[in-house]
């Protein structure tokens, strides 16, 4: 039988899953299940980490049957089957959903869903407050690894579709998302403009999934919500954008507190970001007593995020030195403000793209004389979004964790705000 050892093996055959018998060895066998295979991982590992809860229900009749036929091929002569699969985790399979670094509350003060859900920057904040996550969705595969890796969970993949929603429980506390951001980044719509393509709302393929998102707060009326974008999410299309957000969130009947925030000050970067806030009105009636949390002193530096050693290969090799040095120059020329970021260990840094595995060039360590700059690695591209160092990277290649890295939340920030939201949910009484 093949064996794996590896963090996230579960995603590596995606026709297979791996579990994990009493005496610890992993066995990979194949499901055939109900399920689509988009959806078969998600609904395993959903049901197995709401086993009896009431979130559970609408993973149970799925979950077991898919439980049944991984033990059917590891135990053909079982006779208790049903009752295995009922309770698989008690009977010591599944282990490696269960043994990882960021584990749900036992006892939860509240529940959310995380959409759009990347890395997990908004399910460790909600967690960090007592929250159990009871949905999550992220269609990236390498994401979905990553966050398999640390939650034990694998997220359900396209959010557009029947199949994925209809998993959605009801009576869940909070919905999160930090939704696509290329339509209306800077840098997004300044890539598609060249390419002669539409942005905001008119692009088709990401600027409506927002509308997913309203789709979805429509359906379940969840007591209140929490966003995040792009600062320039407000002044695109000449603030068009925007006031068809906000419209379309009021017209649900929910108040809307928003503001941009710095990630400066709770890690050492640059980074604003559009937070948007709402409560049900029919449950809060207006009366949330919400605030954002006050700016913290900046007394972060690049220096605290910083690895006392690095392998070579992340030093810049003399051709691309060179070429960023020129490429500066150019643009410097014509009044430009393109160029590398040389950091000051003492400072801050740019904004973290997406784009940061491809040359390093917005945030660059200086060495010592005679070597040429660095890149930051992995580890240190999670320290600048805020993510612990228990927090498991090595999941996906180096290429793949700098761009989730690029795309993530920035976590205390995040955290920050969930607690003022969670203060606001917990404290409220309807009969004030």
């Amino acid at each position: 039988m093949e064996k794996q050892k590896t963090v996230g093996s579960i995603l590596e055959f995606p026709e297979k899953v791996f579990i994990r018998n009493i005496a610890g060895q992993h066995v990979c066998v194949k499901i055939y299940g109900p399920e689509s295979l988009e959806n078969q991982l998600a609904v395993l590992t959903h049901y197995l980490h709401h086993e009896g809860t009431e979130a559970g229900t609408v993973y149970q009749e799925n979950g077991i049957t898919e439980v049944k036929h991984l033990i059917r091929y590891f135990y053909p002569d079982l006779e208790n089957l049903d009752q295995v699969a009922e309770y698989a985790h008690q009977y010591g399979l599944f282990q490696d959903v269960f043994d990882i670094p960021y584990p749900g509350p036992e006892e939860p003060k509240f529940t959310f869903i995380d959409l759009f859900a990347g890395m997990g920057g908004f399910r460790l904040a909600m967690q960090k407050h007592g929250g159990r996550c009871v949905y999550s969705s992220e269609w990236n595969k390498y994401a979905q690894k990553t966050y398999f890796a640390n939650f034990g969970e694998i997220p359900f993949g396209d959010i557009t579709k029947e199949e994925t929603k209809r998993y959605i429980p009801d009576d869940f506390d909070i919905l999160c998302a930090g939704f696509p951001c290329q339509p209306f980044s800077i840098a997004g719509v300044s890539k598609k403009n060249s390419l002669g393509r539409a942005t905001g709302f008119l692009d088709k393929t990401q600027g409506t999934l927002f509308f997913d998102v309203a789709e979805i707060i429509r359906r379940k009326r969840p007591k209140a919500f929490f966003l995040e974008n792009v600062k320039n999410l407000l002044s695109h299309d000449k603030g068009n954008t925007f006031r068809i957000i906000e419209g379309t969130l009021k017209e649900l009947d929910y108040s809307i507190h928003f503001q941009v925030l710095d990630g400066q000050g709770y890690v050492p970067q640059h980074r604003e970001r559009i937070i948007i806030v709402g409560f049900d009105n029919r449950y809060f009636h207006e009366k949330e007593n919400f605030s954002f949390p006050d700016k913290p002193e900046s007394l972060l530096c690049i220096a605290g995020i910083l690895e006392p050693e690095v392998e070579k290969k992340y030093t810049l090799s003399d051709k691309l030195w060179t070429y960023l040095k020129q490429y500066a120059e150019k643009h410097k020329a014509k009044g430009n403000g393109f160029g590398f970021g040389l950091v000051d260990k003492n400072g801050i840094a740019r904004t973290l793209s997406a784009r940061y595995y491809k040359d390093g060039a917005e945030i660059l360590v200086p060495q010592e004389e005679g070597k040429n700059p660095r890149r930051l690695t992995p580890r240190e591209c999670a320290r600048l979004m805020g993510y612990e160092d228990k927090y498991i990277l090595n999941a996906v290649s180096e290429v793949q964790a700098y761009k989730q890295c690029g795309n993530s939340v920035v976590v205390p920030l995040i955290t920050a705000v969930a607690g003022k939201l969670v203060e606001s949910l917990l404290n409220y009484h309807a009969d004030e």
